[in-house]
């Protein structure tokens, strides 16, 4: 324990306490009676300001306040997935079972529970040297994750003694030569980076099976992506597929200062959600932290590090982590009011003006990266998060200062929304910085002329998008012929092809090859178009084949023979052109 003070000032969520000589900044308080949680966020003097993560009503002055020594830390350990914690890592279906729907204020119970046994495979033995990072161990933690017991970072020496059985998280499963004893679990400080080897090129894509995303606007796999939209846009939908179907071992999903009932569906959907890679609950490689809107805002301040802490426990072990964050606003409206309450100089819009420092320090968590350890290992988090701009207005500073350091953005449009387009992503707004590195994989693992197609793709989109402009001004009509093609590729490519129905079997998830093969398909339809044209067949008849209804029915085709499918389509256009040359 540190130092002890009282109570001299509160102020909503900020308290401030006199006689906290010895204290240090972030560490974590319990104040006054009711043993509120909280975290010392300024010293001035023997003045301590202490962000309380708990309602502060009925606080009085000279109330102890006493200082725990040690900065907010994350229980890390088997347990972590299917758990649901709060911003704070409190477990809160462990809660409710033993206080009801309402959390009492000062309740400490531990994030990961003490009594369960979990069964301890070593890796090592007797007379093995370790160092941080290393796995000793693997627990089973789920069917389908296998837990790595890592040494923790910062910790060396020769192994002494290891059992194997089941042991709690608290147990001592290894004893080092120096007298370190290693158990299932560790704590780390969740505002402090956790270490790691070497940071990796962005190389490899996070496949996320939207076509939009793949093929137009690709994240690298410990990339990061941010997704600002106003509301109803489909953010949460967005982010809720991508936990289902993109290729990642690890979901990590914050709820940060939503709204309640919009958690609650999240909070009942979860669970009942079946991963479509094992077919066995998708909670059983999940983590949700939840913070709703009319939770405190220092524990909305805090869920962010909670939940990226995990996230970066899992890589690693070598995992590949997926962190929805919902949403990245609301977090910083939490700084800007903990901001105004300790006076501090407003910057744009009444944030801190270290709101672009602190965005900055939360995305460049996110990474692929060579695992610390003798063992060779390489894990990423790859961060999606999303925005809510007021208003749908994209100069706001948050997604400003979001945008100046993430490599991918998805913009979403309320009008796609309103027209039931989803994802309602605006290709005319969105961009990928990633392109370029990720060129050599989709060449190598998908097809030499992916880059191509997407260029050609990008480019009929922008010029339907001009005859869309003159066809709102003068009509149809005063477009010729191969414009006429132009606009119903650029149609067919927006319904067809960038359209998804997230609730299909079929074609909530697409694989790369089939993307390819789609849009493989659509571009000789158009040469089958100006071919026959050329021939002198009027366009309404060439819109009229029963081959451009089959275009929109491909996205329905099951992953399974759709390459063959894709073919005879292809050879059938053939068929086309030398019936119309005979």
């Amino acid at each position: 324990m540190g130092s002890k003070g009282i109570i001299i000032r509160v102020s909503g969520p900020t308290v401030t306490a006199g006689g906290m000589v010895g204290a240090r900044m972030y560490n974590r308080v319990v104040v006054g009676e009711a043993g509120l949680l909280g975290e010392v966020i300024r010293l001035e003097g023997d003045l301590a300001t202490i962000q309380v993560y708990e309602d502060t009503t009925g606080l009085s002055l000279g109330e102890a306040v006493i200082d725990a020594g040690e900065p907010l830390l994350a229980e890390l350990g088997p347990g972590l997935l299917t758990s649901i914690f709060d911003g704070v890592q409190r477990p809160l279906d462990v809660i409710r079972q033993e206080e009801g729907d309402f959390i009492g204020r000062g309740g400490v119970v531990p994030a990961l529970p003490r009594t369960k046994p979990w069964p301890f495979v070593p890796t090592v033995k007797r007379g093995d040297p370790v160092s941080g990072g290393d796995v000793i161990g693997r627990v089973a933690e789920t069917p389908r994750i296998e837990h790595r017991v890592l040494v923790p970072p910062g910790v060396s020496g020769k192994v002494t003694e290891i059992h194997e059985g089941s042991f709690r998280v608290t147990d001592t499963v290894a004893t080092l030569d120096n007298g370190t004893p290693l158990a299932l679990m560790q704590n780390w400080p969740v505002r402090t980076p956790r270490p790691f080897r070497e940071h990796l090129s962005p190389t490899l894509p996070f496949i996320t099976g939207q076509r939009i995303f793949d093929f137009l606007f690709p994240v690298a796999a410990g990339g990061t992506a941010v997704v600002p939209g106003g509301f109803g846009t489909g953010k949460t939908v967005v982010e809720q597929t991508l936990a289902r179907y993109a290729q990642a071992d690890i979901i990590v999903f914050i709820g940060c200062g939503e709204r309640g009932n919009e958690m609650a569906e999240v909070l009942a959907d979860f669970p009942e959600l079946v991963d479509p890679a094992s077919g066995r609950p998708l909670m059983e490689r999940t983590v949700l932290v939840i913070n709703t809107s009319n939770q405190p805002v220092a524990a909305r301040e805090a869920s962010i590090y909670t939940g990226i802490t995990i996230a970066e426990y899992y890589r690693d072990m070598g995992y590949r982590v997926a962190l929805m964050a919902d949403s990245t606003s609301r977090w910083a409206e939490a700084l800007r009011e903990i901001s105004s309450r300790l006076e501090e100089m407003p910057g744009e819009e009444g944030y801190p003006t270290y709101l672009a420092t602190r965005l900055a320090n939360f995305y460049e968590r996110g990474g692929r990266v060579a695992c610390l350890g003798s063992q060779e290992r390489q894990g990423s988090v790859t961060i999606v998060s999303a925005i809510s701009p007021p208003g749908g207005d994209f100069s706001e500073p948050v997604t400003q200062c979001s945008i100046r350091v993430a490599g991918t953005l998805w913009a979403l449009d309320a009008d796609l929304a309103h027209r039931r387009h989803f994802p309602a992503v605006d290709w005319k707004r969105s961009y990928s910085l990633y392109m370029n590195s990720l060129e050599d994989y989709y060449r190598r693992s998908v097809a030499p002329d992916w880059s191509d197609l997407r260029k050609r793709m990008m480019a009929l989109l922008q010029q339907e998008e001009e005859l869309q402009e003159i066809v709102q001004l003068v009509g149809i009509d005063a477009l010729q012929d191969p414009q006429r093609i132009t606009l119903e590729l650029g149609r067919i490519l927006r319904e067809d092809f960038l359209r998804q129905h997230a609730f299909s079997e079929t074609d909530a998830s697409c694989p790369m090859e089939k993307q390819y093969w789609m849009l493989k398909v659509i571009f000789d339809y158009e040469r089958l178009c100006q071919d026959l044209l050329k021939k002198g067949r009027p366009v309404e008849e060439i819109f009229g084949l029963p081959i451009r209804e089959e275009l929109g029915r491909m996205k329905e085709i099951p992953v399974a023979g759709f390459i063959d499918r894709a073919k005879d389509l292809m050879a059938r256009m053939d068929q086309e052109r030398e019936r119309e040359a005979g």
